[in-house]
């Protein structure tokens, strides 16, 4: 029988699609029966309709059904993906407007600091419900894949209260920094082997070895020399320099989940590099998704009249999701790096948190090795956000506005800008701006907008852009400079 494969939050092209030709590219799961799901029903039907043709054109006999209908897309799933962004761009914009105002600049704001928090309050009772539906209607032992962040964060919470599904989280930060590493060691990245551990977006790599040579002490010099690196890595170099060890998670984040690059906005731009947004760049991740999304929705005809994606053997993209399912469905060996329980693999850390290590897969499951304990200043680093995750993650679940506020205080880089009240308003501003979307606050909610309304706060930075903001074009911008793209290649 071909499996069933749910996608939640399908409306996520890039995901979506990628999955689509990761799996497909297997040839025991090209009969893939794929059911897609989304609340935006015209993002749902442009996927589908994308999807669809690339199938059909690979001659394969996979088969896509797409309804808004959430629990008759999980009836009977082997697997189900989830792609969601809980409150959209719309939340997305508060999560960093709202914290600039208080100091707070930041790159990202999915992870941790205010915006991945605020992101986990949205998010955690969403993807619960999810759990809810899989444990109802879904194959027996359906596995949850959880793509959505703040990754750490929502596969506690599917984990801890998630109606016992598997849950799985997934995140390429792994894949990307391997490559880096074999990049400055000037080495092929399959002939450099690696062991990464520690929790998502602060994962170390405490291992590197070529043909068993430990080179793991050779990387700040090959990082401090590299010309392009040197000047785009500067937090991950320092972190580096301070700590012996490299990072998993790009310049822009690492910055934002640790108390010391962003904390004076004077000093943001020595730590940042503005050639590319994940550099660092004040609300860059959010500038993009806006720009992506607009174009998108402009392009889609040309998407449909570009050639589709070849599907199957030989295309196929890095991200673990296809290796899972190959390997639990055909028995074939997968080695990654997986978001789990911790339950003793890294031994410095609580074991209840969940953990970002290497783990392989076959048709026996997913078996996680024991790592040890981190080298002792890592483990300190994600010690610190782990407390930010227990509280916010019990907050998300509780509706206790007291665990979000403390959240937000023990946060790394808000605990060094912000004091006790200015928090205490910020949080109240945040719960106000998304109240649509966190119906576990109804009573704080009320609470918060009648101390809003008092008239007595404390004055912030009204209108302020951050440290190294850039203008998010327009579609008429993006059309512009792709006709001159097109003109410079002629």
């Amino acid at each position: 029988m071909p499996i069933k494969v749910a996608v939640v939050g399908a409306g996520s092209i890039g995901f979506t699609r990628g999955q689509v030709r990761d799996i497909l590219a297997v040839p025991e799961l090209q009969d893939t029966r794929f059911a897609f799901t989304d609340i935006n029903e015209r993002n749902l039907e442009m996927v589908t309709k994308l999807v669809r043709r690339d199938i059909r054109a690979s001659g394969l006999p996979a088969k896509v059904t797409a309804t808004v209908d959430r629990r008759e897309a999980f009836k009977d799933a082997d697997y189900v993906f989830s792609f969601v962004r809980v409150g959209g761009l719309e939340g997305f914009q508060t999560d960093i407007d709202i914290p600039l105002k208080y100091g707070v600049d930041q790159c990202v704001g999915d992870t941790l600091a205010p915006g991945g928090i605020m992101y986990a309050q949205r998010t955690i009772p969403v993807l619960l419900d999810f759990c809810q539906d899989i444990s109802e209607v879904a194959a027996p032992g359906c596995v949850f894949i959880n793509h959505s962040n703040p990754m750490a964060m929502n596969t506690w919470a599917c984990l801890e209260c998630g109606h016992g599904v598997h849950t799985i989280g997934l995140c390429h930060g792994v894949e990307g920094a391997h490559w880096q590493i074999a990049h400055v060691l000037g080495l092929p990245v399959e002939e450099v082997d690696i062991i990464a551990a520690g929790i998502n977006h602060q994962t170390w790599f405490i291992g590197v070895r070529h043909r068993g040579r430990d080179l793991t002490g050779k990387l700040l010099k090959a990082f401090e020399s590299h010309p392009d690196m040197s000047r785009t890595e500067k937090v991950r170099i320092d972190m580096l320099r301070r700590f012996g060890y490299y990072s998993t998670e790009s310049n822009g984040h690492l910055s934002e989940y640790v108390p010391w690059y962003r904390k004076r906005l004077d000093e943001i731009e020595q730590w940042i590099d503005l050639s590319s947004w994940i550099n660092g760049e004040t609300g860059g991740y959010l500038r993009v998704c806006v720009e992506g999304r607009n174009w998108f929705e402009h392009d889609f005809p040309n998407w449909m009249k570009a050639d589709p994606w070849k599907l199957g053997p030989g295309n196929r993209g890095k991200e673990h999701g296809s290796y899972i399912i190959e390997g639990l469905e055909t028995g074939r060996h997968y080695r990654g790096h997986f978001n789990v329980r911790n339950g003793g693999c890294i031994t410095n850390l609580p074991p209840d948190c969940v953990v970002e290590v290497p783990g392989y897969v076959d048709g026996n499951g997913m078996s996680i090795p024991i790592v040890g304990n981190l080298p002792l200043g890592c483990a300190a680093v994600c010690n610190a956000s782990i407390s930010v995750q227990r509280l916010s993650v019990q907050a998300a679940v509780t509706g206790d506005d007291t665990l979000l506020r403390q959240a937000m205080m023990m946060d790394p880089l808000t605990g060094a800008v912000c004091n006790p009240p200015e928090i205490w308003q910020m949080v109240d501003e945040m719960l106000v701006a998304q109240a649509e979307w966190l119906p576990q606050y109804k009573k704080a909610i009320k609470q918060a907008r009648k101390r809003l309304k008092s008239g007595d706060l404390i004055p912030t930075r009204e209108g302020y852009e951050g440290a190294a903001r850039l203008h998010t074009k327009t579609v008429e911008e993006m059309e512009e400079e792709r006709q001159r793209q097109r003109k410079g290649k002629t």
